[in-house]
């Protein structure tokens, strides 16, 4: 890959401009419909960021992203995370971790996430009350494995979590995928994790693309639960002449290329609790920088 760098890409005479104009103005020229910056889910560039930390931090402020949130570290001690944001002029807002790590190195993640000064620990995907029913690790066979049980189990440790996490002054909440909305005797899983959280401990990251992928509705959700949901992620994906599933999901694409129309869903999100969103695109077809300026593009075009 050859991504642009921060000089070619403000050699660029419209985006000169626009900065030139903000500057001027005072305002962020990438603010979303509800005045709030544009996002980044750091999973979008991991392979970019394992080369180069602080320099792909540096590159995804240049295409115009404010806030990031980060899926793991890349053995980077918190001062020098907070060292490497503050170069590129990012806000590190939250961080995703897996249950399993979790329920093992709460403390640790939470002192983690205080020092470099993050607002929200998410918890990326949720665990089984006993995994040694697992016939093997893979991702497949843990999305089929989910029960009912085990959601309620999550939504038990998701209050424990949330306890200590609010202690230190953030909030914890829950990222979605796509099994959490496929019912179970007559139950939605992602609607029964919601009930049985505590509103003041738990919030919850509802990724709409996942949410559509598993059969469910992204607007339904917002309206439903508008003080419950406070952070969106945002992809799209390809269309596709077989049909998806949770274990099969479509294929990444940019913003506004593929099936998803955000435009609803961002109108149905206007009167909600949302605090932040985050762009995120897992897989490309061209260089990654250069999906993600089509991406911020398209999450710009919103505001109108």
């Amino acid at each position: 890959m050859n991504p642009r760098d921060r000089r070619n890409f403000l050699r660029n005479s419209t985006t000169t401009l626009l900065f030139g104009s903000a500057a001027l103005a005072g305002k962020d020229v990438f603010a979303s419909p509800w005045g709030l910056p544009i996002g980044l889910q750091l999973y979008s560039v991991r392979a970019m960021l394992a080369q180069d930390y602080a320099g792909t931090l540096r590159q995804i402020a240049a295409i115009g992203y404010r806030e990031v949130e980060a899926a793991g570290f890349y053995n980077q001690a918190p001062q020098q995370v907070k060292a490497a944001m503050s170069s590129a002029g990012l806000t590190c807002v939250g961080a995703h971790y897996s249950y399993n790590d979790l329920a093992k190195s709460l403390d640790q993640t939470i002192d983690f996430n205080h020092a470099i000064g993050t607002q929200y620990i998410i918890c990326s995907f949720p665990g089984l009350r006993n995994p040694s029913r697992l016939q093997d690790h893979s991702f497949a066979s843990q999305v089929r494995s989910f029960t009912l049980d085990d959601y309620r189990f999550n939504a038990d440790q998701f209050n424990i979590f949330g306890e200590k996490v609010a202690e230190a002054g953030m909030k914890f909440g829950y990222h979605n995928h796509t099994m959490e909305f496929a019912p179970q005797n007559g139950v939605v899983p992602y609607q029964e994790l919601i009930r049985l959280t505590n509103p003041s401990l738990v919030t919850f990251e509802m990724d709409c693309g996942w949410v559509k992928v598993g059969g469910g509705d992204p607007i339904d959700y917002l309206r439903h639960f508008p003080t419950r949901i406070s952070l969106l992620h945002v992809k799209d994906f390809k269309p596709t002449a077989t049909p998806s599933s949770v274990v099969n999901p479509p294929p990444p694409t940019e913003l506004g290329h593929g099936t998803m129309d955000y435009r609803p869903i961002f109108a149905a999100a206007r009167d909600t609790n949302i605090k932040h969103f985050y762009v995120e695109q897992e897989g490309f077809d061209m260089p990654p920088l250069d999906a993600l300026r089509i991406d911020l593009a398209y999450m710009k075009s919103l505001r109108g």
